[in-house]
This record gives C-alpha cells, structure tokens and sequence, in this order.
C-alpha cells in the first residue's frame, strides 16, 4: 500500500519559499512544491495568478477569522480541501465567472 506514496517524485516534496506581496507588504512563504502546483492551478481555475489566490484567501480569512495565525499552513489546508472536493465530484463552479480565463477557440 504505501508503494504509491513512498514512489512519488522527491521534488514534489521538496519545500521552496517564495515572496508573496499582500497589500504591498512582502511576506515569504514556504511550502512543497505540490501544494506550490496545486495554487497554481486553484489560481488558474478562477482566472488569477497564485499570488492573486493568496491575497485573496488571505483578505477572505482575515474577514471572516480577524486574524491569519499561520498562513502557509491554511493555504496547505485549503490545497486539501480542494483536491478532495475535486475527487468527490462537489467542487463548485468558480464564484466569479467574469474572472475566468476565456476559453480559446480553435479554427478548424
């Protein structure tokens, strides 16, 4: 069983910090490089980039909690969340359809 777990790639576990700025201030992050992707690609499914995503979970956090204890650790929560909402079929459709990336269309 752990066959699948023990053989995943080593980079995908490998931690890398990156800056991230939040209304201007600079704070540094660091995270593995899976959850790295997984923002990634939350931020592209609603048409941001991923530091786009963090100001906005974080903005969203503070407004709902009045504080961020530990950030990276959230946003690793949420990279949870979203995979296993992704995996059981209930993730739902982005909130802001006007932010999405056009869909591109191909001349055939």
């Amino acid at each position: 069983m752990c066959e699948i777990y023990v053989k995943a790639d080593p980079i995908l576990y490998e931690a890398r910090s990156r800056s991230v700025r939040i209304h201007g201030v600079v704070t540094s992050l660091r995270l593995e490089n899976l959850f790295w992707d997984v923002l990634a690609q939350i931020a592209a499914r609603d048409g941001m980039t991923t530091n786009q995503l963090i100001a906005k979970l974080y903005d969203e956090l503070m407004e709902h909690r009045g504080e961020v204890p530990n950030l990276a650790s959230f946003l690793r929560v949420s990279c949870m969340r979203y995979l296993s909402l992704q995996a059981s079929g209930a993730l739902p459709e982005p909130a802001a359809p006007a932010m999405r990336r056009p869909e591109r269309h191909t001349l055939q």
